[in-house]
């Protein structure tokens, strides 16, 4: 007995996605509810689970095909039975023996290049796939941290770096022979990739928002002294007391809400003719996950406490490591924070997260001469970038919201005090 399995529905207003990588192989055993196939929608990645116990049969569709809502994945066979395969044909006939030839002198051939195992290419994704091909390293000697433990590209990425890093054996071994598939030395080549649903998305909303709104940015700088200090003073009661690590981005949230209700127009957007004002603060917190930049929506920030602000953007943090953000987990938002900082980076014009105006970017902190008291002294600073739509933000009002955010977080108290 078959059971089929079904593209679940998605969210509100979406009906179609991308067959992003099949999770199981046919023949391996399933239970029911474990995730079989991953779904790309234009904003999260979906697990689509078993249906029911069995035995993963053939698949209905290919990595990279678009499916509708409804339609059928693949089927999951009864236990006890085996998928259905073509009947094996009757074993031919021993040729008859034929003489050898004379042997004739020939140069040594090259052994050639292992074939690639499809069943194991097909459990990988196409970034995956293509880190494992740059880097060189054999996937079955990587353990996955993905849903599933299924491979991520940073999982390829951290095995590359620990085999660069360790010592080289000390005997030498005879070079082994060069496949004679291996392109010659010096070859350039090119490799074809469709993008993912999730990227096509990403770049159709930057280029709209490139196109549709009044793109400006105003920039300043951050003394990160008060808040380095505060967290380290406090941060191991308030781990105990809260089960959560006291990050700076609760700092930057707090501050960006003093920001937005004193400068309403930065917490609004333009809808048609219309400018719509909201008396809540949703703060979108962009997070890289394994197949690109998302940003789940921190409700209530307003309402919020340091440690509840904390709590959801780990969980959040989590989810998209583990490819687990739902819909609703992306849905709305009034005001975007990026934290390029994380990765290294100086200085940046973020690019606002439409229908949203403004977008608050922080960056990497370094220490800095900075004049204080008229004394040239070493700080530890960090530049803010606020990039709005200039249609709806005034040049005065973003520059008084990110002056208003830099002293809150200069000095934390302007934080209890809503000042």
């Amino acid at each position: 007995m078959s059971i089929e399995v079904k593209v679940p529905t998605l969210g509100e207003s979406v009906s179609e996605a991308t067959v992003g990588q099949w999770l199981k192989k046919p023949g391996e055993a399933v239970a029911q509810d474990e995730a079989i196939v991953s779904l790309e929608t234009d904003k999260v990645a979906v697990d689509v689970p078993a249906p029911s116990a069995g035995i993963m049969g053939n698949y209905l569709v290919k990595e990279g095909d678009t499916v509708l809502v409804g339609a059928s994945l693949a089927l999951i066979e009864a236990a006890g039975s085996a998928p259905a395969q073509a009947p094996a044909s009757a074993p031919a006939p021993a040729p008859a023996p034929v003489p050898a030839p004379a042997p004739v002198p020939v140069a040594a051939e090259a052994p050639a290049a292992r074939p690639a195992n499809d069943a194991e290419a097909a459990a990988l994704s196409p970034s995956v796939r293509r880190a494992v091909l740059e880097y060189g390293i054999d996937p079955a000697t990587i353990k996955g941290t993905g849903a599933g433990g299924r491979l991520t590209k940073e999982d390829v990425s951290s095995a590359a770096q620990a085999k660069a890093a360790s010592p080289a054996p000390a005997v030498a071994t005879a070079a082994a022979p060069v496949p004679a598939t291996l392109a010659p030395a010096g070859a350039r080549n090119e490799e074809r990739v469709k993008m993912t649903r999730l990227r096509q998305t990403i770049a159709k909303r930057l280029k709209s928002a490139q196109d549709n709104a009044a793109l400006l940015t105003t920039f300043n700088d951050v003394d990160m002294s008060a808040v380095m200090g505060a967290r380290d003073k406090f941060k191991d009661a308030f781990e105990k007391k809260h089960g959560i690590k006291l990050g700076f981005m609760s700092f930057f949230a707090k501050a960006a809400v003093l920001a937005l209700k004193d400068i309403p127009s930065v917490n609004a957007r333009i809808e048609g003719d219309e400018i719509i004002y909201h008396d809540y603060v949703d703060i979108s917190i962009a997070v890289s996950a394994p197949n690109g930049l998302v940003v789940p929506v921190v409700r209530d920030c307003d309402k919020l406490s340091f440690a509840g602000i904390e709590s959801a953007i780990a969980g959040f943090g989590k989810k998209a490591r583990d490819g687990a953000l739902t819909m609703d987990d992306m849905k709305g938002g009034t005001f975007t924070i990026s934290n390029g900082g994380v990765f290294g980076g100086l200085m940046s014009t973020p690019i606002i997260n439409p229908p949203q105006s403004a977008v608050l970017g922080l960056h990497r902190i370094e220490d800095r001469p900075v004049v204080r008291g008229g004394q040239i002294v070493i700080r530890p600073m960090m530049y803010i970038a606020l990039s709005y739509d200039h249609r709806l933000i005034d040049g005065r009002e973003a520059v008084t919201a990110l002056k208003t955010i830099k002293e809150a977080v200069e000095e934390p108290t302007r934080l209890l005090i809503d000042l």
